[in-house]
């Protein structure tokens, strides 16, 4: 969605728990404030956790009274890359960056030689960048996550759930928990994070309680997760897996799986659709551990109902608090840090880690 919003009054942009002007300046000032022209890129409006980061970024910019405009990826780098073009060419002083593709720095990189060329400022945003790269640019900052966080957060959920309810979860009785892991992105680092850590650390606390490790549904998969080809942790994929999987892995079977761990909210609702549809999941009925990351308003009314087990929050309104703040820290030549760690961690120079926090 296209948005330009000019503005009436110029003010001294503050971000605490909102951004506000304050009294009208002088015309000089005013005229300096409208020539900020903020573009921001989305790898695609089709995921539920960015959507719901637009959707704060926008009320904060329009109640700034910035003018901006938002971009969708599509979920293609080709397309960001050639928007990125457009936006600079048509005026842009700050670019707000969400990387369709972080597999490699080869993205960042050409971004950045964009932005340099132009000498304007670039805020890349969840999909993690490397510092290598990012202070390549005096004029670039990341808003992310500590990689690792979810993943353990997610680890602990699981494990502590698991050595509570054991008997219950193993539904075969055969003393040893099943597992499908649904892995959104290879060569993300968050989803690399998520898939080795919350599996290791749920392990880790059965362990400490004398039961077994889990163990991969599937002894001929040893990569020991499903993988999002597509990068688009959609809902529709685990859809599609989970239905499959359910195919040969059942209780008539005696192998059903027995926990789902999910790198995201969309596609641990996606496999509860599938257990629903083979009549798990349901209210009365037999429950499937479900656990995803990110506490979108849909996860959290599915752990309410009782159809999904836990998820860790990620504080979409806090990144872009975060964002917000940073890009008018900049624009008014103030630090570029200055009062972001109230919603976050600072790294050095270039970064900021918005910490999650379990929801159960």
């Amino acid at each position: 969605m296209k948005r330009m919003l000019s503005i009436l009054l110029a003010g001294c942009m503050m971000f605490s728990t909102a951004v506000c002007c304050s009294a009208a300046e002088s015309e000089a000032e005013a005229e300096e404030v409208q020539g900020n022209k903020m573009a921001v890129f989305y790898y695609t409006y089709e995921d539920t956790y960015i959507s719901s980061v637009k959707d704060y970024m926008d009320k904060a910019l329009d109640t700034a009274g910035v003018t901006y405009e938002d971009y969708d990826g599509a979920n293609d780098q080709a397309t960001q890359d050639e928007q990125i073009d457009q936006a600079i060419e048509a005026g842009a002083t700050t670019l707000i960056v969400n990387l369709v593709d972080s597999a490699s720095d080869d993205a960042a990189r050409s971004v950045i030689a964009k932005a340099e060329a132009a000498n304007i400022p670039i805020i890349f945003f969840n999909r993690s960048i490397s510092e290598e790269v990012a202070t390549s640019y005096n004029k670039c900052v990341y808003v992310g996550t500590d990689n690792e966080q979810a993943g353990h957060l997610q680890g602990e959920l699981i494990g502590n759930y698991l050595v509570n309810h054991y008997k219950s979860v193993d539904l075969n009785g055969d003393g040893i928990i099943s597992y499908v892991m649904f892995k959104g992105q290879e060569g993300n680092v968050e989803s690399d994070s998520r898939t080795e850590l919350a599996q290791a650390d749920a392990d880790a606390i059965l362990n400490q309680a004398a039961q077994p490790s889990m163990v991969f549904y599937d002894k001929e998969n040893t990569d020991k997760y499903l993988l999002d080809e597509s990068g688009s942790w959609s809902k529709d994929f685990a859809v599609e897996a989970m239905t499959k999987v359910l195919e040969e892995y059942s209780e008539e079977n005696g192998n059903m799986v027995e926990v789902v761990i999910a790198n995201n909210d969309e596609m641990a609702l996606g496999a509860i659709s599938a257990l629903q549809e083979a009549g798990y999941n349901k209210e009365g009925g037999k429950t499937i551990p479900v656990f995803g990351v990110d506490a979108t308003v849909e996860a959290q009314a599915s752990i309410i109902a009782g159809t999904m087990t836990g998820t860790v929050k990620q504080d979409a309104e806090g990144m872009a608090k975060a964002i917000i703040n940073i890009a008018f820290n900049i624009k008014n030549g103030a630090n570029t840090f200055a009062s972001v760690d109230q919603v976050g961690t600072v790294v050095g120079s270039w970064r900021i880690n918005i910490p999650y926090s379990e929801y159960k």
